[in-house]
């Protein structure tokens, strides 16, 4: 079986990067954009600076998931692996690039890898392959809209 486990989506936003990845390095914002609305919230101060730090999300479900940056270039790149409060990653990736376009537009991809996931657990393999093009479509219109917002309303 040689599937696609690694799913991803891109599209211009009007607006620059500096206030895009705003939106993505400040976990308190992730909920009002997620389009797989799998994100309730999570506390304050915890914007992403570089590698190695942690941040934590409650889910819709109620649990939480920590979140280890395992990429990061301020207003270009940043990139996470999910895991259980307390334990090691066990194999997913959300990955966010950002490629200005001139002054006040940007391409964002992102992107969603599960390749690492263990092959012989077959609930988390189900959930991954759940998540396709459309929900990271979905992510990127909801973050489109709410940066173009901001954008023309001076931020």
């Amino acid at each position: 079986m040689n599937e696609q486990k690694i799913v991803s989506a891109e599209r211009m936003i009007q607006a620059p990067a500096d206030l895009i990845f705003e939106l993505i390095a400040d976990p308190a914002q992730q909920p009002r954009w997620d389009g797989n609305e799998n994100l309730a919230r999570a506390a304050g101060q915890q914007r992403v600076q570089h590698v190695g730090d942690v941040f934590a999300m409650t889910l819709t479900t109620g649990g939480v998931r920590e979140n280890h940056v395992c990429e990061f270039i301020e207003n270009q790149l940043i990139a996470w692996r999910p895991a259980e409060p307390g334990s090691e990653p066990i194999g997913h990736l959300w990955r966010w690039e950002l490629e200005p376009a001139g002054a006040d537009a940007t391409l964002v991809r992102h992107s969603y890898d599960y390749s690492q996931l263990p092959a012989n657990d077959e609930r988390r393999q189900r959930r991954a392959a759940a998540t396709g093009t459309e929900q990271l479509a979905g992510s990127l219109a909801r973050l489109a809209d709410l940066a173009e917002t901001l954008a023309g309303s001076g931020r």
